[in-house]
């Protein structure tokens, strides 16, 4: 197993060659840094699904969060809302959402204090719509004003590392709630449960123009490190002043996503793996040995999300442009489970090779066909067979079809991952599992 995976990392450092030479230095760098953004969250669901089981296919709601808040957290002030009354009429929002809150946990007390039954489910709902109305009393005058007077709210101009953090941070607590709801459920209907709250998400930071101008996008988004244009001001060439730029970039990203890879391989060789990968394996068996099978489930699904929301953070400051309505399903879940599924599920070496290789194929899959098709095309004409029409959206389909491929040969040949999980034998046990 270790002679597989040292063979495919090397031919996938070969294929980075070969890329840097058709391509280009810049245009590989660039390449690089994304996979290693996509292999960071490959890792957080490797975390979410390989150790835990947990069918999550939200994943595009998280990166959404830690694209939001690293956005929020690094864009310059907006001095148009810091100088208007919208910080005002945004304090008053919170303190009726805090009042609303407080109305809904005094609701669900009742029952200490003997009120039960009926009575008890009246009051709920009355706290909700109570809480609901509240909320909504504020918010509505307070959005309309910031949008018409100061576009929206900006952001608080601290550090580009510090905006990763709290992408990683408000994944948490948006996971920490969705798990709270939606860990009870088994496989599939997880799943459609995640879908669903994914495009919640979606639709909430898309609609939200006070907070995140919505399809207007936010940009430019800072970097961690100095961009091109500084290396420019510097008198280095446009070409070279990109290749720095991203450089830099590659290192930071690296350095956490290996910083990452070494603490999750050592739990995960731990006693922590070993009580996650049994209530993987059965879920019935764990509890009835005491242990708290949803709370474990519920901090790996956390612990997961927020490697998510960081990779998220990290694509958004890189791309520097926050576009609510770039996220798609395929590119921001389909391919990331892919990713996993192809490089080896519960072997977080495998989840990284395939961040890496599943990236590079979808990545190149556009240009190699367009490359292919024109001269398919030339071809056609000079036999009189016509040309291909529409080679530009065709090659980008061409991403779907050459994946399908991928995941094809993969699934027959390796149905467990290119580099599968490796399950340690125990002294006496012929079973295999350990």
């Amino acid at each position: 197993m270790i002679k597989r995976a040292i063979i495919l990392y090397l031919s996938l450092f070969v294929l980075i060659i070969i890329v840097g030479l058709f391509m280009g230095a810049p245009f590989t760098v660039r390449l690089c840094v994304e996979a290693a953004a996509y292999s960071l969250i490959a890792l957080g669901l490797n975390i979410q699904w390989g150790y835990g089981g947990l069918f999550n296919f939200g994943i595009m709601g998280f990166i959404m969060i830690g694209g939001f808040a690293v956005t929020f957290i690094s864009v310059p002030l907006n001095m148009e809302f810091w100088n208007s009354d919208g910080p005002f009429m945004l304090l008053k929002v919170i303190i009726a959402a805090l009042i609303g809150a407080a109305l809904i946990i005094i609701a669900n007390k009742l029952p200490r204090f003997g009120v039960k039954g009926a009575p008890h489910k009246v009051a709920q709902i009355i706290a909700w719509i109570s809480a609901y109305i509240l909320y909504r009393s504020q918010i509505d005058p307070a959005a309309a004003y910031i949008e018409e007077n100061s576009e929206f709210v900006g952001g608080l101009g601290l550090p580009v590392i510090l905006g990763w953090a709290f992408g990683g941070l408000l994944a948490a607590i948006i996971a920490f709630i969705i798990g709270k709801i939606a860990l009870g459920l088994r496989t599939d209907y997880l799943a459609i449960a995640t879908i669903g709250i994914s495009e919640i998400i979606r639709a909430l930071i898309k609609n939200m123009d006070w907070l995140t101008r919505g399809t207007l996008t936010i940009s430019p988004v800072p970097w961690p490190v100095p961009k091109p244009q500084d290396f420019q001001a510097m008198g280095v060439d446009s070409l070279q002043s990109f290749l720095y730029a991203r450089s830099l970039y590659l290192i930071v990203a690296l350095l956490l996503l290996f910083i990452t890879l070494f603490l999750i391989q050592r739990a995960y060789q731990g006693p922590w793996g070993r009580m996650m990968r049994a209530i993987r394996d059965n879920h019935i068996a764990a509890g009835s040995m005491g242990k708290d099978v949803k709370a474990r489930q519920l901090e790996i699904f956390i612990f997961g999300s927020v490697l998510i929301g960081i990779g998220g953070a990290i694509l958004t400051s890189f791309a520097q442009i926050f576009d609510p309505g770039g996220y798609q399903p395929i590119n921001h879940t389909f391919v990331i489970w892919v990713m996993v599924i192809v490089g080896g599920a519960g072997n977080n070496f495998g989840a990284l090779f395939g961040g890496f290789f599943i990236y590079i194929i979808w990545i190149l899959s556009e240009p190699v066909s367009q490359a292919l098709l024109t001269n398919l095309s030339a071809y056609f004409e000079l036999w009189g067979l016509g040309a291909i029409p529409d080679i530009e959206s065709r090659s980008v389909q061409m991403r779907v079809f050459v994946l399908g491929l991928v995941i094809t040969f993969a699934l027959r040949y390796a149905p467990k991952g290119l580099i599968p999980e490796i399950i340690h034998k125990q002294k006496g046990d012929s079973s295999g599992k350990g």
